[in-house]
């Protein structure tokens, strides 16, 4: 006896994967926007934070309430063996269709009284775990032969910043690791591109003197994070796409 149409349809339909954004550093600011503009486009996210699980708790329950699935992986990027173990495997069995690397911690400082350690944190968290990252689950997308990678870099890693020369050369390095990958894989249907935000309303800039930087900015405001994750979203999500290896500013004309 033969199926009916309805049957072979929903058959159909039990065989195509879900959509899955892996969001790394998806908890709070730009992560967290990006996440559930993400949901509301129809992804189950993957998730990844280090040690906040109140805030990742929060973003899971909200990406919930918008109908999708949210698994959440705690770990830190910095450390590859770690990020291995909690990616790889996963990514084997499902290939995410979205990668957004929005990892990064700051330890300002000047250059001349700049500790080894404030500087080789940020290169571990900024840089390197882009790599442990991207090592952990780039087989997967080459093997499904589609991909959409979106990194997070800053306008500090465009012209530079005082007193971030660790932030910003983790950030210059994120943007040329990009454009690297995106020449070995845009044969395979992977899109890779960079987002570099400016002054955004979130932890990071809570305290920054804000009187002496918004007469720096044409917009004369701060930018919110879904200022940066709209752009994030377009990358991800716009069917008619020829945009690759390219760095977006998001910065209000702050650098131009």
């Amino acid at each position: 006896m033969r199926l009916s149409e309805e049957a072979l349809l929903e058959d159909d339909k039990s065989k195509i994967a879900p959509k899955i954004a892996l969001v790394v550093g998806g908890s709070r600011g730009i992560g967290k926007a990006t996440a559930l503009r993400l949901a509301r486009a129809g992804f189950d996210i993957w998730l990844t934070y280090r040690s906040n699980h109140t805030h990742a708790e929060q973003t899971q329950q909200e990406i919930r309430q918008i109908g999708r699935n949210c698994d959440l992986l705690a770990f830190d990027v910095a450390d590859h063996e770690t990020t291995q173990k909690a990616l790889r495997d996963r990514a084997e069995k499902t290939a995410p269709s979205v990668i957004v690397y929005n990892a990064g911690i700051t330890r300002d400082n000047l250059a001349v009284w700049m500790k080894p350690r404030e500087w080789s944190d940020v290169i571990r968290t900024d840089l390197d775990g882009f790599y442990n990252v991207i090592n952990s689950v780039l087989f997967a997308l080459v093997h499904a032969r589609r991909g959409r990678i979106v990194a997070v870099s800053s306008v500090s890693g465009q012209v530079g910043q005082a007193g971030q020369m660790n932030y910003s050369a983790a950030k210059a390095g994120l943007i040329g690791a990009c454009k690297s990958l995106a020449r070995e894989v845009g044969k395979r249907n992977i899109f890779v591109n960079v987002v570099a935000p400016g002054l955004i309303e979130t932890d990071m800039t809570a305290n920054l003197p804000m009187d002496k930087i918004l007469p720096m900015i044409p917009l004369a405001r701060i930018g919110k994070v879904d200022d940066v994750a709209s752009v994030i979203e377009f990358l991800c999500c716009e069917p008619n796409m020829y945009i690759h290896g390219q760095v977006i500013g998001i910065n209000g004309g702050l650098a131009t």
